[in-house]
């Protein structure tokens, strides 16, 4: 059985990125990636599933939808090697400059692709953080998969090395993409994500968790990179729940960034006060069984009916309140995890 690793950095507030570049307009719809395409915007085929029960089964109906990424490839690389790359996954807020000027660009620094997917803009949605029923959860996971079918459709792209990168609500997909269940049921025949890695996470408790048991998560390993000043998705949670996942069998490791809080790898270093965030309360103990397909309360493991459900959620689940604050040198700590864990994850 693997064991959690948890490794401690220390960072603080440092001087700040400038220049973030703006995602590019222009939009080229496309099936597949097996001509080749450079870098831009292009859209593709997804769907949208209410729940992540629609998530499971693939003759299960889902609406038809119309996904959207920017595509960054590295610059002088020979034609004929085989990238690996790394499926983006935004937030709540969407889509934010800093996927692209430091993440994308710090990825093909190392020779690894980068596909930064906005779920909200092509289904006509800003920001999810007062609302997140505006846009299911279980669409998010619908796209990266699409994602990762794309990519994998791609000459220079190996379909075996292509990892997910989720930042806050993303951070739901990069964990519940690695469910044997959800990849079952809604991943691209014969593909699967090679690596999962969570930034500042939502979804370690509440409905959206999946419940860690022996065989409900991939050998394919993860990582969670988190700030122990995280009013927003608490640290203490997603440590647990990593934890967890590791005591069920999938290779995890948890990196602390010590005093970072969410949202710590964008360009502004200014705290910002998000009153009206919906969030869930820190030790929210609902979890849901993939396996029994039923909800349960993580501290005596007990089926709940759904007004017991929605009275634990009332008292010790919904909640609303955060702040976000960016840190350079919160952010540079992280970077260095994910490209160490992404260098065994892709064994170059």
């Amino acid at each position: 059985m693997k064991s959690c690793l948890i490794r401690i950095l220390t960072v603080g507030v440092g001087a700040l990125l400038v220049g973030a570049t703006a995602l590019a307009q222009t939009v080229t719809p496309v099936t597949d990636f097996s001509a080749a395409p450079g870098n831009g915007v292009y859209s593709y085929a997804s769907s949208t599933p209410a729940t992540v029960m629609d998530l499971l089964q693939r003759n299960r109906p889902r609406p038809a939808a119309t996904a959207q990424g920017e595509l960054v490839l590295p610059a002088n690389l020979p034609a004929d090697v085989k990238l690996p790359a790394v499926v983006l996954v935004h937030g709540s807020g969407g889509i934010y400059p800093e996927q692209i000027s430091f993440w994308a660009r710090l990825l093909n620094e190392q020779g690894i692709a980068a596909f930064v997917i906005d779920v909200f803009g092509p289904r006509g949605v800003k920001s999810t953080a007062d609302d997140q029923s505006l846009v299911p959860f279980a669409a998010d996971t619908a796209d990266a998969f699409a994602a990762l079918g794309l990519l994998a459709s791609h000459p220079r792209i190996d379909p075996k090395r292509i990892a997910v990168m989720g930042f806050s609500r993303g951070g739901i997909t990069a964990v519940r993409s690695g469910v044997v269940r959800i990849i079952n049921g809604a991943a691209p025949a014969g593909l699967r994500f090679a690596a999962h890695v969570a930034l500042y996470s939502g979804g370690c408790t509440g409905a959206v968790a999946v419940t860690p048991k022996a065989g409900v998560f991939s050998p394919e390993p993860m990582l969670f990179v988190h700030g122990d000043a995280d009013d927003y998705a608490y640290m203490s949670d997603c440590q647990s729940y990593a934890r967890r996942i590791a005591e069920a069998g999938t290779p995890t490791e948890f990196v602390v960034l010590a005093g970072a809080r969410h949202k710590f790898d964008v360009d502004n270093g200014r705290r910002i006060s998000l009153p009206s965030s919906t969030k869930n309360k820190e030790g929210c103990p609902l979890e849901f069984d993939i396996v029994e397909l039923k909800m349960r309360d993580r501290r005596n493991g007990e089926a709940l009916a759904a007004e017991k459900l929605q009275a634990i959620n009332r008292e010790l689940c919904a909640d609303k309140g955060a702040t976000m604050e960016g840190d350079r040198k919160a952010r540079e700590a992280a970077a260095k995890a994910v490209l160490d864990f992404l260098k065994k994850s892709f064994k170059a």
